[in-house]
């Protein structure tokens, strides 16, 4: 071979190297945006995700990915998940991340919610498994039986909050952490307070959550809390209009009318003694504090103020109660006339 065959096959071999260098090594993306998040779903074989990788265009040179990847083994190293592919990032870079299983976290971000259904369907958006699975676990008794809590009492380890986690994480790996938190909220100087009003972690909970829906001001929560606390220790049912609300499955009602006292529901606190089997939402943590430092009084009753300033006047006696009932009464009827004459 001669010197001149031998310099020409070197600068090819260079060239060569060199070109598989650019593709390798400079930026692989093929989408315009400023990053691509990839799911890999649990079970994925190696085929559908080129074809993933295709169709959405995520890469420039599906054949230098499958090329790279066959020779760092990814293949039959696959790890379901969440990926956040940044635009220009290269091949090696993106077939490490992969093969190494390096997740995007996902946010579940948990304020005010009513239902396990809620929940559910929250975890179904942000999440691999759906909302379904979620749904049968937290109505699974069985496994809830290990946290001490069942069907009823499992949102009551629902706090408002944001958790962390993959994308492709179960059900029971979802719950482990929510569940985790409260017990990090029920520190030993919570459990002593709230057993000090004839509570305790699950019972302190459900109470708050009515008192969540009862007001936003924090200056009441406390009194409303020691109301429904009197009420209990004299045997008298709680009467709490938002576990009305609950029992309908009917959240946007604006005035709960008499009609509705009698719904057929374990949650319906006019019809039945004592707190409802399970929260009515998940309230927040200064709630909870407000209820188990809740002061003692002798109050029994209370209604919203006539003002609408959204606090509420307590009473001892139902004779003054009525009183005060009346005025918010008229006030509210003064109100609904205003607005039906504006609509004309």
């Amino acid at each position: 071979m001669t010197k001149k065959v031998l310099l020409s096959a070197f600068a090819l071999a260079l060239f060569v190297a060199a070109f598989v260098s650019w593709k390798l090594l400079w930026a692989g993306t093929g989408f315009n945006k400023d990053k691509y998040y990839l799911y890999i779903k649990t079970g994925m074989s190696y085929d559908g995700l080129l074809d993933l990788l295709k169709k959405d265009t995520v890469i420039k040179s599906p054949y230098f990915f499958d090329l790279l990847s066959k020779q760092r083994n990814y293949p039959a190293n696959i790890k379901a998940g969440k990926y956040e592919i940044k635009k220009g990032m290269n091949l090696v870079s993106i077939v490490r991340m992969l093969k190494n299983g390096r997740q995007a976290p996902v946010r579940l971000v948990i304020t005010k919610l009513r239902t396990k259904e809620n929940l559910a369907a929250l975890v179904g958006r942000h999440f691999e498994c759906d909302s379904a699975s979620m749904l049968g676990f937290l109505n699974n008794n069985d496994t809830l039986e290990k946290y001490g809590l069942d069907s009823n009492t499992v949102m009551s380890s629902v706090f408002p909050d944001s958790y962390s986690y993959f994308w492709n994480s179960t059900p029971s790996k979802i719950f482990k952490k929510l569940f985790a938190e409260r017990e990090s909220f029920w520190n030993e100087q919570r459990k002593e307070e709230a057993k000090e009003h004839g509570l305790n972690p699950v019972t302190a909970y459900i109470l708050a959550s009515i008192v969540e829906e009862e007001t936003n001001k924090k200056e009441d929560k406390g009194l409303i809390a020691s109301t429904y606390l009197n009420r209990i220790s004299k045997g008298m049912k709680l009467s709490a209009d938002p576990t009305i609300k609950f029992a309908m499955k009917d959240f946007e009602l604006k005035r709960i009318y008499e009609k509705y006292l009698s719904v057929e529901s374990p949650y319906n606190t006019y019809k039945y003694t004592g707190l409802p089997p399970g929260p009515i939402c998940t309230p927040q943590q200064s709630t909870i504090d407000s209820v188990i430092t809740s002061p003692k009084t002798n109050y029994l009753y209370f209604v919203a103020k006539a003002d609408f300033s959204g606090y509420s006047n307590f009473s001892e006696t139902f004779e003054q109660h009525l009183i005060f009932a009346k005025e918010y009464q008229k006030a509210l009827d003064s109100e609904m006339i205003k607005a039906k004459q504006q609509v004309k």
